[in-house]
């Protein structure tokens, strides 16, 4: 009998050791239906379930420091503290004025000098560490990423490949524009060889589309994701800390990393870092309201916004200053400026961006601009029209007399800087996009960084970064063939890379190109897809300063069309995502004030949608529609405008065309 008593006695606590040994945390989002649990033993790992049902498997989490300690290693959490947010802020240029964030949170302190923090949300979940040691640190490396079940969906952008090398080694993929279309197969079928940059979504069995980023992203290098074996994981890489660098690449206007070091990451006492967010969307629309990435962020280190003005640019790069039917020759000269601002003002346009080649040296930006281009008449000329110029900038030029140049420039009357060729996101490029926002700042200088990574809560806390590239936009129609599959992209890019926030797409063309009639061309280049896709994207695509991509001489032979994407406002009060499948179409409702507007794009497919416009509340509308012509699916440049009072419908038939969308604003019957 004492036999039988010690061996129960013996399970017993050995059952409790095992307890002791990994003990689950669940934290639930407000409505329930998401969970996220926290695993902690002799690993640390969490999972996710939606809806009962589980979509992430047990996934490792760890950091792994220079001095040995591994946080997440077997590790006891020495406080649990448990609680939940229920707030709203304002954002001043986002998809809605206000933003709502509310989730149940959990923060585990462990006495190795870390805490784990998780959120879950009623449309997601995140997790970061954070240091609670006085000392700094350095990282050899974080374990992030998921597990799944099945062998499941995925849409990737994989990292572009190298000098045509078939297999490239992962120190040469961390230099990149992250411009790229996706691919779309099986977790299995996942390349191993390449790195996928975020966001990338991954569909379950049942539909439901968990989109992997990242938020508050200051000073530690970006994520990527990849699949090592083939089986059904996504694990996590990162670029390690630059050791050195030299000026190159792009006439000397990047910085090229000769050597990197042992670590990824350096990091003072008590630093935070990046969240690591799934958004849930059980339907696939529900990605285009997201706004997890802005909840996450660090909130405005700006007090007064007011100066902060968002609007259109009209801009010259994409039609190569494509002027006919004038009296100087156009290129990059005072005359030339002066039309477009000219152009700028007759159509209530914000901006001018004088993009590359303004400058006398381009690697030295205080040298002035060139002796064709008298920029301070230009600046004054444009001042008094109420239109604002944007100075293009390479980045190394920039960053090496930031100071100087930010103030120079203000005091000038410049109004902001396009910022290109980072071509990273290390830990040295995610420094210099904060360093470059406070100084600009500081000048009153807006920023728009292009040839950059995605936004990943920068818009929130430098609110003068109006926008970010990090997207396969309008300029890859000058050298790509048909293809490359650009009608499709932009009906996958809105439920993916702009979850993330807006996008330097710069749309506008007015030579549209139906199904076999798309040319690459430099010069008088031309889009896939119709006319009113094109109208279409001011609407769909969120970008607080959005350019007019095509020549203002071709804007005032198609006034009709110009007129109506000058009206789009680039902020929003209101976003409703009415609709959509991600790679097959989109439709979206934003509202300014009083006046709603409705954008919706096809892939390859032409269809009829109809939008459910009970949005707009009782009382008589007028709207005015563009809408893909009869022959669109011939000749792309075909579009119906029309104007009718809306009465009391409360829902929209139309007609897209294969690579087709449609246009409508609506507003109260005066």
């Amino acid at each position: 009998m004492k036999e039988i008593f010690l061996l129960i006695l013996l399970s017993l606590s050995a059952g409790l050791r095992a307890e002791a040994r990994e003990r689950a945390h669940r934290l639930p989002s407000p409505d329930g239906r998401i969970v996220m649990t926290l695993i902690v033993g002799e690993n640390m790992s969490y999972v996710m379930d939606v809806d009962g049902e589980r979509v992430i498997e047990p996934t490792p989490v760890a950091m792994k420091l220079e001095d040995g300690r591994i946080w997440g290693g077997a590790a006891v959490p020495a406080r649990i503290r448990r609680g939940r947010i229920d707030t709203t802020f304002c954002m001043p240029l986002h998809i809605a004025n206000r933003v709502e964030d509310r989730c149940n949170f959990l923060r585990a302190e462990f006495r190795e000098g870390f805490a784990l923090e998780m959120r879950a949300y009623d449309d997601g979940a995140a997790f970061r560490f954070v240091s609670t040691d006085d000392a700094p640190l350095r990282i050899l490396g974080e374990d992030t990423g998921a597990r799944f079940p099945g062998d499941w969906l995925c849409r990737v952008p994989y990292v572009r490949d190298c000098d045509g090398e078939e297999i490239v080694p992962f120190g040469k993929q961390f230099k990149t524009s992250f411009e790229n279309l996706y691919s779309v197969v099986r977790l299995s079928e996942l390349d191993p060889s390449r790195l996928a940059f975020l966001p990338l979504t991954v569909e379950t069995d049942r539909g439901v589309q968990l989109c992997f980023l990242e938020s508050d992203l200051q000073a530690y290098p970006g994520a990527y994701l990849h699949n090592p074996d083939g089986g059904r994981a996504l694990c996590g890489v990162f670029a390690p800390y630059p050791a050195r660098t030299h000026d190159g690449g792009h006439d000397g206007l990047q910085s090229v990393v000769d050597v990197y070091s042992q670590h990824i990451a350096e990091a003072g006492p008590r630093a935070s870092f990046p969240w690591r967010a799934v958004l849930v969307a059980r339907e696939d629309r529900e990605l285009l309201r997201n706004d997890m990435v802005v909840r996450l962020a660090e909130p405005s280190r700006i007090d007064d916004t007011s100066w902060i003005r968002p609007g259109l640019a009209a801009w010259e790069w994409w039609n190569d200053w494509g002027l006919c039917g004038v009296d100087f020759h156009a290129g990059i000269n005072t005359a030339t400026y002066e039309h477009y601002v000219d152009f700028a003002a007759r159509n209530g346009i914000a901006y001018v961006v004088i993009d590359d080649g303004w400058s006398k040296d381009k690697t030295d930006l205080l040298q002035g601009a060139c002796d064709a281009l008298d920029l301070e008449h230009v600046v004054r000329y444009a001042a008094g029209r109420g239109v604002g110029i944007i100075l293009w900038a390479g980045y190394r030029a920039f960053d090496r007399d930031m100071e100087e140049v930010c103030r120079r420039y203000s005091e000038l009357g410049v109004r902001g800087f396009k910022v290109d060729f980072m071509d990273r996101d290390d830990q040295l490029i995610a420094e210099f996009l904060y360093r470059g926002a406070a100084t600009a700042a500081a000048h009153r200088l807006l920023l728009d960084y292009h040839g950059v990574y995605k936004p990943a809560g920068l818009q929130r806390t430098w609110p003068n970064v109006v926008n970010f590239e990090g997207v396969h936009g309008l300029e890859q129609m000058k050298w790509s063939t048909e293809e490359v599959d650009q009608i499709t992209y932009d009906v996958t890019m809105p439920f993916i890379r702009m979850a993330a926030g807006p996008v330097d797409y710069t749309p506008g063309a007015m030579d549209n190109a139906a199904a076999g009639h798309f040319v690459p061309r430099r010069e008088e280049p031309m889009s896939q897809g119709t006319r009113c896709r094109q109208i279409a994207e001011y609407v769909v695509f969120f970008a607080p300063l959005a350019m007019l991509c095509d020549s203002p001489s071709k804007y005032d032979r198609e006034q009709e069309c110009t007129s109506f994407i000058c009206s789009v406002p680039t902020v929003w009060d209101e976003t409703v995502a009415l609709d959509g499948r991600i790679g097959e179409y989109v439709v979206v409702a934003r509202r300014s004030g009083d006046v709603w507007y409705v954008g919706g794009l096809t892939g390859h497919t032409g269809r009829s949608v109809t939008v459910d416009l009970g949005f707009l509340g009782e009382g008589d509308f007028r709207i005015e529609t563009f809408v893909d012509g009869v022959n669109a699916d011939k000749y792309g440049r075909d579009y119906r405008r029309e104007v009718r009072m809306l009465g009391n419908e409360r829902s929209l038939t139309v007609r897209m065309a294969p690579g087709g969308g449609f246009a409508a604003r609506i507003e109260p019957a005066k």
